[in-house]
């Protein structure tokens, strides 16, 4: 089943060099029976998009959580044996599940990251989260909210499990010589 892990350009390196990611249990997202449910229509190519979303926007809550993180979004996709959750503990339209287990790197197929354009879209994303998650009734929701969804208007780009390396190394260089 095909699998998408949330994540951070530092947690993305962290697992590239330590060969797995973990620990378990982690957050993932996938096509679920909620998620099929709720887009009943919807083809398997749309209902993957619809899950790699749902991952990409708890990437926010990783970058808001990491204030030295890069302000992109990162989204593992992997191929893992998993359940997806069927005794109704998730919302309608919801692709969230728990791994049990750490991710081998080799079941690791892609990475999808934001380019540079969407910095700053995901930046104030990332600095309203908590503002999002809150309470409705706060002014600044709304606000908050709209940031957050303005990421969805962001594409990611696609990094082969080969390229992930090399992505990581020339981010790392460009950091070193200020460009």
């Amino acid at each position: 089943m095909r699998v998408y892990i949330p994540s951070t350009i530092p947690l993305l390196d962290a697992a590239c060099h330590a060969g797995e990611i973990g620990p378990a249990p982690q957050l993932a997202y996938a096509v679920t029976p909620a998620l099929r449910e709720w887009f009943a229509t919807a083809d398997d190519e749309e209902l993957e998009y619809a899950a790699m979303a749902q991952a990409a926007r708890a990437s926010v809550g990783l970058i808001a959580a990491d204030p030295a993180a890069a302000r992109k979004r990162v989204v593992v996709a992997c191929e893992v044996s998993a359940v997806p959750p069927a005794d109704g503990t998730v919302q309608l339209g919801d692709a969230r599940l728990e791994l049990h287990v750490v991710v081998p790197w080799s079941a690791v197929a892609a990475a999808h990251v934001d380019s540079d354009d969407a910095v700053e879209v995901v930046a104030k994303a990332a600095e309203l989260w908590e503002v999002a998650q809150g309470d409705t009734a706060n002014p600044a929701h709304d606000d908050a909210v709209f940031a957050l969804d303005s990421c969805e208007g962001e594409d990611l780009l696609w990094y082969a499990t080969q390229e992930i390396p090399d992505f990581l190394a020339r981010r790392d260089r460009s950091k070193d010589t200020g460009t």
